[in-house]
């Protein structure tokens, strides 16, 4: 397993939270959950029956009795907490956090992210451990996080970092784009059926009615299969107006 960061759970109160929270960390591949003196005991079948398939998070899952424990082994603690402290501490977006936890954990450091309790947060002997604190650009009027929002926030922004996944994709189907020839060979069939059915009106403005219209069909991704489609429906309209004309 490559090296990951770990989240580090202080004192949560419900089952039905460490296990969303479970859930939320396999969702992006991060598996090392530290859980400090959960409120309800440990294990807990709530947790697993939240999880879901992110058992096995819980099965390795390391308890603790304190979070000084739960941090002794670690080189770079981050601290998630949107109240402002009189700390003095560098404070990174969850995107800025997760870039640099990517390059730590590449150079062998042992990270963790601390996550508070439920109704209260982090208190301030937890902050004062960290290095530095994660914020997360909220409406101030409105800034908690559950738990499981906070740490599914956060392993996003882990994987993203690394993630190749183009932003945006569009499947043709097995036909494949439609050529560009085809399309031009469609858009002059149109462009002589529309003349003929006295579209193109006025005259001064068929130009840019041409252009326009030929415009939009390069501008659409069009499909082989969308190609065929529209070519059937423009030769049906153009069969039936012959017919009516008759």
């Amino acid at each position: 397993m490559m090296n990951q960061p770990s989240f580090i759970l202080i004192e949560p109160q419900m089952g039905e939270n460490i296990g969303a929270a479970a859930r939320a960390m396999g969702n992006f591949g991060l598996e090392r959950m530290r859980v400090v003196n959960p409120r309800d005991g440990w294990p807990n079948a709530r947790a697993e029956a939240m999880a879901a398939n992110a058992g096995g998070i819980l099965e390795n899952a390391q308890l603790f009795g304190t979070s000084s424990e739960a941090m002794a082994d670690l080189t770079v603690v981050y601290a998630t907490t949107a109240r402002p402290r009189d700390l003095t501490k560098r404070v990174l977006t969850p995107e800025a956090a997760a870039s640099e936890m990517r390059a730590l954990t590449s150079q062998g450091e042992k990270v963790g992210v601390l996550f508070g309790r439920e109704r209260s947060g982090l208190e301030n002997e937890d902050i004062e451990r960290a290095g530095a604190i994660i914020t997360v650009p909220v409406d101030p009027e409105f800034p908690s996080l559950n738990l499981a929002q906070c740490t599914l926030l956060m392993g996003y922004e882990w994987l993203k970092v690394a993630d190749q996944t183009p932003p945006e994709t569009l499947d043709p189907g097995k036909d494949g784009f439609a050529e560009r020839g085809d399309v031009e060979h469609l858009l002059n069939f149109m462009q002589t059926e529309l003349e003929e059915s006295g579209f193109f009106w006025p005259e001064d403005k068929k130009g840019s009615m041409i252009v326009t219209l030929r415009n939009l069909y390069h501008r659409l991704p069009l499909t082989a299969a969308d190609l065929r489609l529209i070519w059937g429906a423009t030769r049906s309209l153009a069969a039936k107006r012959r017919s009516v004309r008759r």
